[in-house]
């Protein structure tokens, strides 16, 4: 098990939002640590937006808990009735997520209202005061790097659909084993998808940087979406290319077709990256390719109902080729486009 920059940054958040409780004499670091708890996000913008939401609600909240205190006490009752309209006007505001943290900002107010408005005041500032400490130690503590991440988590997947693709005809694997990472690699579809979804969220300053950042993210789109063409070319091998009629007598083409396949894919990352040679033909060998399909469809055409399980088997093979090709020309265009910006 690894512990993340998050953990820790969640962790040191709270020291720091008790640290600063103990400066500033709170009573009590315990509201803040929650605060702090509740503001930590896995980037700069949404930690920057959930600061600005967070302070929103929060100041609502606090003044909606003081105005009910004056009107119907702070009875349990009242309490809850309190909770609710700020919980659908937080919903309104469209600021879900800092539904959480208004609350406990609502229950710390009306609850600290027994010691005079002073003393509910204070209450607030424990919450900003966790709020505060949990932005700085998001934005000056090991900053989120979606884009780095996103690489990175590109690599994992492709390393792990690679080994899988490429043992998945000539079934050597353990069936135990082939299920772990499978079940790995899709987990870390899941969060490649979570991780994109950081990276769309950043904002550009400049014009050139906007134009920049959209190329990237096309790019980065595509990626995920041959990683999810080669995850269902798996899908469709395992559930029918075995046990249909010719399966032993393709089963050669089909890896070496794969093979061809995913080591072009392996190239074309590299090529993402500015790791390949300008001027390399990385495209499998087109007369090997146009004989494969011409041949399967032969195959097929002579006993079309016997032999259908290699429809999907070619057709979803051809698709991963189909994005394939459609990622190395998006990668071809960024870099013509990039270079002009970096003369």
């Amino acid at each position: 098990m690894t512990i993340g920059a998050r953990v820790l940054k969640t962790g040191l958040a709270v020291a720091l939002a008790i640290f600063v409780s103990e400066l500033l004499g709170f009573s009590s670091p315990l509201i803040a640590a929650v605060a702090a708890i509740f503001t930590i996000q896995p980037s700069i913008y949404r930690s920057w937006k959930q600061i600005l939401d967070q302070l929103q609600a929060n100041l609502i909240g606090a003044a909606i808990a003081l105005t009910a205190v004056y009107l119907i006490g702070s009875t349990a009752i009242a309490v809850g009735l309190v909770c609710i309209l700020v919980i659908i006007i937080t919903i309104r505001l469209k600021m879900e997520s800092a539904i959480g943290l208004t609350l406990v900002t609502v229950v710390a107010v009306m609850e600290a209202h027994s010691g005079g408005w002073w003393y509910a005041i204070l209450r607030l500032a424990m919450v900003l005061t966790g709020m505060g400490a949990a932005f700085a130690v998001n934005v000056l503590l090991f900053p989120p790097r979606p884009r780095r991440q996103f690489n990175e988590q590109v690599h994992e997947a492709f390393n792990r659909m690679s080994l899988l693709l490429r043992t998945a005809i000539s079934n050597e694997m353990k069936e135990q084993v082939y299920s772990k990472e499978k079940e790995k690699l899709h987990t870390t579809l899941r969060k490649l998808e979570e991780r994109y979804r950081l990276f769309e969220e950043e904002r550009a300053v400049t014009a050139s940087s906007k134009q920049s950042r959209g190329r990237q993210l096309l790019v980065s789109k595509q990626m995920i979406k041959s990683l999810q063409k080669g995850m269902d070319l798996l899908d469709v091998v395992e559930e029918h290319y075995f046990g249909a009629p010719g399966a032993e007598e393709w089963a050669a083409r089909f890896d070496r077709q794969i093979e061809a396949w995913t080591k072009y894919h392996e190239q074309i990352l590299l090529k993402a990256e500015g790791k390949m040679k300008s001027g390399m033909t990385i495209l499998p060998d087109e007369q090997e390719d146009d004989s494969f399909r011409s041949e399967l469809l032969c195959f097929i055409h002579n006993q079309p109902d016997g032999r259908k399980p290699f429809v999907f088997v070619g057709a979803s093979l051809m698709e991963y080729a189909y994005h394939l090709r459609r990622l190395d020309k998006l990668i071809e265009q960024v870099n013509q486009r990039a270079m002009p910006e970096e003369d």
